[in-house]
């Protein structure tokens, strides 16, 4: 059996509203996020990403998911069958100080399915409630098959040791299972997400799979290279797997991470046909945060409805060199509006609420890495803070890098990234002026003026507060002032 889920709820913390299962502060926490996991899936998801990568997970979840709902994952909502968690490591090769974690997490797959067994009173390898593991920052196919064996040389194979007098392990604590666990590749940056073909061919060589998941992010190809390349180079992973799908004869079923706010991706309940639009040949969707908790309940259901019942297409055609040429001019000036903001960015972020704890996450600008050989260190919150910072002081992250396209680079923009006028509209809502002239200049200014004709007054207004408390050090409740904004954009960042 091969379960391929096509909504993922997962725990990006882009939500404005605090989650109904968060604690007094507005971050979940521990026993909330279990509780998430079984609310989303009566929502109608039917998958959970359980992080391990990004904060600390629990790794008992399915045995309080199960305890704690007994009569909720009976019948219709069995675990491994119609609901599967999904979980998601640090990759040892690039978050070393957390590469243990991977152990930990890998170590709790069986014990998931012994916990499953026992509640069922049945149990194979087909209907284990743990199934898949995604791999962050893939960059080789070498990385996505050390987890494989790892797993099952390592945490299956344990079973066959010899402890003393002839006991095996197996017949001390039982059998492993399942004895496979296969492993999504998540891929995050420009030149493997141009390229994402071959790692999934060089690890599919030699391997007798059902088919093959793999995840293209959305939200840190914005943070590193702005949205207009996060939209071009997945259109092009997109179109590369199509093909090589079409070569390999074996199936394959992209993940999109999208976000609300347009500069992640721009997945909401309410434009859902923004994302069918966009990624006609995405298998699977994410839900996070702010599309679960910034609009009433019922519109989430029918948007996850309306994800579930959509059947894969056709990519959009589209031209790969043209599109490297206008990624590369349009990323260099992305990137040099960025380094200018730093200040303003790391001083907007502080007053940021947080939702979920996170640990601050790998990436061309994370943990102070140098941005293109220029020696300068740049240290960014992630996409979601990065976002939400550029927001409160009413310089939307969407304008950034907009001035280096000509009419001709528009125009091809636009055939292949058909939403890119209603998304920039969706976000410029929200520009504050007097910010953007001072931080980016006339040039951005114009700019703005072409695609929004009604501003947001009242977050104008909140932005200015925001400005003004941060620029003289004010003691008033910057953060709330922060909040309330998200509140009117229902998005964080």
């Amino acid at each position: 059996m091969f379960f391929v889920p096509k909504v993922m709820s997962t725990q990006h913390p882009d939500n404005a509203t605090p989650s109904p299962f968060a604690d007094e502060a507005g971050v979940i926490r521990g026993e909330g996020e279990v509780q998430e996991a079984a609310a989303v899936f009566a929502l109608g998801c039917n998958e959970q990403m359980w992080d391990s990568e990004g904060k600390e997970a629990d790794n008992q979840v399915v045995r309080k998911l199960l305890t704690g709902y007994p009569e909720f994952f009976q019948d219709e909502r069995r675990l491994g069958r119609d609901v599967i968690l999904t979980l998601r490591v640090p990759n040892p090769g690039i978050e070393r100080d957390m590469r243990k974690s991977m152990v930990e997490a890998l170590q709790s797959v069986p014990s998931a399915w012994d916990m499953a067994r026992n509640f069922y009173g049945d149990g194979d390898d087909g209907t284990a409630p743990i199934q898949e593991v995604i791999l962050p920052f893939t960059t080789s196919a070498e990385e996505l098959a050390l987890v494989e064996a790892y797993y099952r040389r390592v945490i299956v194979g344990q079973e066959e040791l010899t402890l003393f007098q002839g006991r095996m392990v197996r017949d001390w604590v039982g059998e492993f299972f399942p004895k496979q666990l296969r492993v999504i590749p998540l891929i995050e940056d420009m030149e493997n997400l141009f390229y994402c073909d071959r790692i999934v061919e060089e690890y599919l060589y030699g391997r007798d799979l059902p088919g093959q998941r793999v995840f293209l992010a959305r939200s840190d190809p914005a943070l590193n290279y702005g949205i207009v390349s996060a939209e071009l180079v997945l259109k092009v992973g997109l179109s590369r797997l199509y093909d090589l799908e079409k070569r390999l004869g074996i199936p394959l079923y992209p993940i999109i991470g999208a976000g609300s706010v347009p500069f992640r991706g721009h997945l909401t309940p309410v434009n859902i046909d923004r994302a069918l639009k966009e990624y006609p040949s995405a298998h699977t969707f994410t839900v996070q945060s702010a599309f679960k908790y910034d609009y009433d309940q019922e519109t989430v259901r029918k948007g996850i409805a309306e994800l579930r019942a959509h059947e894969r297409g056709e990519p959009i055609p589209i031209d790969q060199e043209r599109a490297r040429a206008v990624m590369d001019k349009y990323t260099a000036e992305y990137q040099s509006q960025v380094r200018n903001l730093i200040t303003t960015i790391t001083a907007a972020a502080r007053h940021v609420p947080k939702r979920r704890e996170r640990k601050l996450h790998v990436g061309l600008f994370g943990y102070g890495r140098s941005l293109d050989g220029v020696g300068d260190e740049v240290t960014l919150p992630r996409a979601i803070g990065f976002a939400a910072s550029l927001y409160a002081i009413g310089v939307p992250p969407e304008l950034l890098g907009l001035t280096a396209l000509d009419g001709d680079d528009l125009a091809f923009v636009r055939e292949v990234y058909p939403s890119l006028d209603d998304d920039l509209r969706a976000a410029l809502r929200f520009v504050n002026e007097r910010a953007v002239r001072e931080l980016l200049g006339e040039e951005y200014l114009r700019l703005t003026g072409k695609y929004t004709d009604e501003l947001d007054r009242v977050h104008e207004g909140l932005t200015s507060a925001i400005q003004a408390g941060i620029a003289y050090g004010s003691r008033v409740d910057i953060s709330h002032y922060v909040e309330e904004a998200a509140q009117l954009r229902r998005f964080l960042g």
